[in-house]
């Protein structure tokens, strides 16, 4: 009898959705918020952001290289006798809070970004369906001047983004991600170039193995803000987990690892004509390498 009756009181539960809170804590159980965990493998998903942090007292060590284009073959090494290299530092002062600081070889940019996760997605007693962050980004060209003898100000040298980052974990094999950004520059090249461009880039990941997955990242900036011929960044590539270690091997038509670089500034297409007509490919190989390091242990594990 005690079984029919505990029977009919869990149906009644799944029958009677606004009374579910309540069954269950009079059985003794209250329902929790379930947390989306591994959208992405690493705070990357190539050149820009994922929604992932590093946890609170965690430092992740990234460095990244951008060769030149693949298309001068053996001759260079297929563009690997050049490479523009940023070597950066990330920290998660909390779970949801992380900040971070970069030096790039190219045109000598010191960036830094501090990134906060708004929303989480989640299940349970908590229903979020993505999750959203938002990162404010700077950069600073600290190469010379062209022209010492002009008056040239510090804030020509200033760049800053800001980006909303919307992801959804769709399964355990499939992410995807919104990016739309804004990227401002105090100085440009021309009166026909704004200052404010805005950009949407779209990413995703589709997991192969437990170690392996496949990456894609493109952004597209809409004409009329940026007079020169500058091409949309498109990267594809794998991510792999070794232990400690991400490798993130890919190919990209943009040799800048800095919001401003390879948003407003990347050079060709994938494929693209020259002058005489012909065929040109733009492609180039790059990586980064992530390792991470417990800084600080959370409370109750020191």
């Amino acid at each position: 009898m005690k079984k029919l009756f505990l029977f009919v009181f869990l149906l009644a539960a799944q029958l009677l959705p606004g009374q579910d809170n309540d069954l269950l804590s009079l059985l003794g159980e209250e329902e929790t918020t379930d947390y989306t965990t591994a959208t992405f493998k690493t705070t990357r998903i190539v050149n820009g952001h994922s929604v992932e942090n590093c946890g609170g007292g965690v430092l992740d060590f990234k460095i990244s290289h951008r060769f030149a284009p693949l298309r001068n073959g053996v001759y260079d090494m297929f563009g690997l006798d050049a490479a523009t290299i940023r070597i950066g530092l990330d920290y998660g002062i909390t779970d949801r809070l992380m900040v971070g600081i970069g030096r790039g070889g190219r045109e000598k940019i010191v960036d830094g970004f501090a990134k906060y996760k708004l929303l989480r997605q989640s299940t349970g007693k908590r229903n979020m369906p993505i999750t959203l962050s938002y990162l404010i980004d700077g950069q600073i060209k600290t190469v010379k001047f062209q022209d010492p003898e002009r008056e040239n100000k510090f804030s020509s040298r200033l760049y800053y983004t800001h980006q909303l980052l919307i992801a959804r974990k769709f399964s355990e094999r499939l992410s995807l991600q919104l990016m739309p950004t804004l990227v401002h520059r105090n100085l440009v090249a021309t009166t026909e170039d704004k200052n404010d461009v805005f950009a949407i880039g779209a990413a995703g990941r589709i997991k192969i193995t437990k170690r392996v997955t496949f990456n894609a990242e493109y952004y597209y900036v809409p004409e009329g803000q940026i007079s020169q011929s500058f091409a949309n960044a498109l990267s594809v590539g794998f991510e792999i987990e070794t232990g400690g270690h991400v490798f993130q091997l890919h190919f990209t038509n943009t040799q800048d690892m800095t919001y401003k670089g390879f948003i407003t500034e990347t050079p060709e297409d994938w494929f693209f004509k020259d002058a005489s007509g012909r065929m040109l490919s733009g492609i180039r190989f790059g990586f980064n390498v992530s390792r991470v390091f417990t800084i600080k242990k959370p409370k109750g594990l020191e």
